[in-house]
């Protein structure tokens, strides 16, 4: 049996969980979903968000389908995929147009000219490619703060553009990944902004507010104003050094060190921890306050040097709606009021928003990047001017075509045995240029 066109789903990629979210749309409300399973694996082949065994990864993917199709009953055959890369840059720019003859109302072509002169000044290196052009904002005859011009009437058209970039490299990798595991890629989003959707209310976005989501091997970071975001990042620390600084400082084996956050992010402060060497060494006690000092350093670090670092204004009153944080780590006793201290900002740690009714044992900060690719792919429905992506079959990935998970044919979206070769020429802006205008006519012609 497979799936209804009604029904959305969601693969996030990660260092620790690979996570399979499908949402059934509401046929009363078609601008609203909710979730009727969630499935997920262990990551293998994943270190600090990037694939490093491709055939440990492709394992990981389809055992986390087949636990998502377990508890749905049909298969899964094509999802928007969330990931993380290495080198994430996120560019401001803007561009102005005149309305020749005007004032007359906006067309497509006018928007068209103004995202152009917008990417006019930016290069992209040639090992890059944009994977999200995001529309902050549009000024009509200096009228700011316009969420979609076309129809609106005037003389002259602006408009800031944030253009986000990742290593074609790590997209490669990430496709090849999905499709080999028998999935087709129907989008690819990056997991800050898919986290910051999927934990940030539309009040704090619209007030101001920083999505700070910590995963395994990477903490990601979106900063959102005026509804809209205006910058994204990635950091590449994460939960995996929290568990090495544990296993170094206590001299445990790692997996005793992450069996031991895990067990303190679940157990009172006041119980010890007993630790035992898997190889017969004597089991000791370990008193917690000891172990969230070592977890309370890593994060002051990751917080003050490198948060901070990204903040566009260290204002607090920029951002009213503070931090809201997400991720495995947002579990830990305390870390709210650490961060309050640091920053001097309100901070909230999210949970799955309430209109997507979570399976229960699954409606955790863990898997808030889940849901935030079903509440992505509603918002790009429901305003195609929201996210300007270029359509994925014009990265020349061949992801229209899936393996069967039972078969074992290498580079088989190539249609040969042949393996990728991403080039040397990279994308120009003018290509770019091509592939979204292309899109924009998809969408409004």
């Amino acid at each position: 049996m497979f799936r209804d066109p009604d029904t959305l789903v969601g693969l996030g990629v990660g260092t620790t969980r690979i996570t399979v979210i499908v949402a059934e749309r509401d046929r009363r409300a078609p601008e609203s979903a909710h979730i009727i399973g969630i499935g997920s694996a262990s990551s293998l082949g994943i270190r600090k968000g990037l694939i490093v065994n491709l055939e440990q990864a492709v394992r990981s993917v389809r055992n986390a389908l087949r636990d998502a199709e377990n508890m749905v009953g049909f298969q899964l055959e094509e999802a928007m995929v969330a990931f993380n890369a290495n080198d994430v840059n996120s560019v401001m720019t803007s561009g102005m147009v005149s309305l020749r003859g005007g004032p007359r109302p906006v067309s497509v072509n006018d928007v068209e000219r103004v995202i152009e002169a917008a990417q006019s000044e930016l290069t992209i290196p040639g090992n890059k490619v944009a994977l999200h052009t995001i529309p902050v904002q549009y000024s009509i005859d200096g009228n700011f703060g316009i969420d979609d011009p076309l129809g609106m009437t005037g003389i002259r058209l602006e408009m800031e553009l944030q253009t986000i970039t990742v290593p074609m490299p790590c997209i490669h990798d990430v496709v090849n990944c999905v499709v080999k595991a028998g999935i087709r890629v129907e989008g690819l989003v990056i997991k800050p902004l898919a986290s910051a959707l999927g934990a940030l209310t539309d009040e704090e976005m619209r007030v101001g507010v920083i999505s700070i989501s910590i995963g395994g091997g990477t903490t990601g970071l979106t900063f959102y104003r005026d509804g809209r975001p205006i910058r994204v990042s990635v950091i590449p620390i994460g939960g995996d050094h929290i568990t090495s600084d544990l296993a170094t400082v206590l001299r445990i084996p790692l997996n005793r060190a992450e069996e031991l956050k895990k067990k303190l992010f679940s157990t009172p402060e006041k119980d010890l921890f007993v630790v035992a060497d898997s190889r017969g060494t004597p089991e000791r006690t370990i008193d917690p306050n000891m172990v969230l000092e070592v977890i309370a350093s890593r994060l002051e670090e990751l917080f003050l040097e490198y948060v901070q670092a990204q903040i566009p204004e260290r204002d607090p009153h920029h951002f009213p709606g503070g931090i809201v944080l997400s991720g495995g780590a947002a579990k830990m006793p305390g870390i709210e009021t650490l961060l309050t201290d640091i920053f001097k900002m309100p901070v909230r740690v999210a949970s799955p928003l309430d209109y997507y009714q979570m399976p229960p044992g699954r409606n955790d900060t863990s898997f808030i990047n889940a849901t935030g690719i079903i509440r992505y792919i509603l918002c790009k429905e429901r305003n195609p001017y929201s996210f300007i992506d270029s359509p994925v079959s014009h990265l020349r990935l061949g992801v229209r075509v899936r393996e069967p998970r039972d078969v074992k044919a290498p580079y088989s979206q190539y249609g040969s045995d042949r393996p990728v070769k991403t080039g040397s020429g990279g994308q120009s802006v003018k290509n770019v240029l091509e592939k979204i205008k292309e899109s924009l006519k998809e969408l409004f012609l």
